[in-house]
């Protein structure tokens, strides 16, 4: 049997509210794509990887150092929907959903959320989910949850702390991280469905997938430095929140008189 194909995309949109041209933005001296295009690079299960973006600027940028940009249209509502456009142009069998704004994925994450479609043919669509540690994070709406069954699927995703800890017993609390990998013909019948309402409900497009009857696997992730690699840029003060993370793992830049 042939090896499927699989294609590692990165949507990156330009026009970002709270950080306009965020994946143009240089951590210590190289943009924000150009990271996670090298971390992709460093994976061993992606054969090719690209990012879909609407803006000539990040195509140039990307072509610039040597990757490959996939143009896309500027009215997409959802990373998806971009993500599936730029699908229907790159010869794979499945494709991984690369958050752009996270510079420090961690190469073996993406192997995590790959390895089940590789094993498992009926299994559609996969993600990613990691324990949450600090008890500030339950009932941060900004980290989402998920449930999952007793096969590994989820159950639900949501802003709000679940489950409900009405009886005291042991368990852990789930955080779900932004890494999904579909099979193609999967990813383009995702973008052609219609929202639900515990997607608008709690702005998780995940559960338009759930509502709509899919299954998505959940693989706990068994990286161990989950606040770096997990890490999402959405503002200026994340900006300077992810230099000083590479700071304190000894990496320089090139303001500082050393290319990264």
């Amino acid at each position: 049997m042939t090896k499927p194909i699989v294609a590692g995309i990165i949507p990156a949109r330009y026009a970002s509210s709270r950080l306009p041209g965020k994946p143009l933005k240089p951590i210590l001296g190289t943009t924000m794509i150009e990271r996670v295009c090298r971390r992709c690079a460093e994976s061993e299960l992606l054969d090719i990887v690209c990012v879909a973006t609407d803006d000539e600027r990040i195509v140039a940028a990307v072509e610039g150092f040597g990757g490959r940009a996939v143009p896309t249209r500027a009215d997409h509502l959802s990373g998806t929907d971009r993500l599936a456009e730029a699908a229907e142009s790159v010869e794979a069998d499945i494709i991984v959903n690369v958050q752009g704004d996270q510079p420090f994925i961690d190469p073996a994450m993406i192997g995590e959320a790959v390895r089940p479609m590789l094993d498992d043919p009926s299994v559609e669509l996969s993600t990613l989910i990691c324990p949450i540690q600090r008890e500030d994070d339950f009932r941060d709406p900004a980290f989402v949850k998920a449930v999952i069954d007793l096969a590994g699927n989820a159950l639900y995703f949501s802003r709000s702390l679940i489950p409900y800890p009405h009886n005291a017993v042991e368990h852990a609390v789930f955080e779900h991280v932004g890494l999904y990998v579909y099979r193609k013909e999967t990813l383009i019948r995702l973008s052609q469905l219609p929202p639900t309402v515990l997607e608008q409900v709690e702005s998780l497009e995940q559960l338009r997938w759930l509502e709509h009857g899919l299954r998505i696997r959940c693989v706990e992730t068994k990286c161990s430095d989950q606040a770096f690699s997990s890490f999402s840029v959405d503002t200026a003060e994340d900006l300077a929140r992810a230099e000083a993370m590479l700071r304190e793992r000894g990496e320089r830049g090139e303001r500082e008189g050393e290319k990264d």
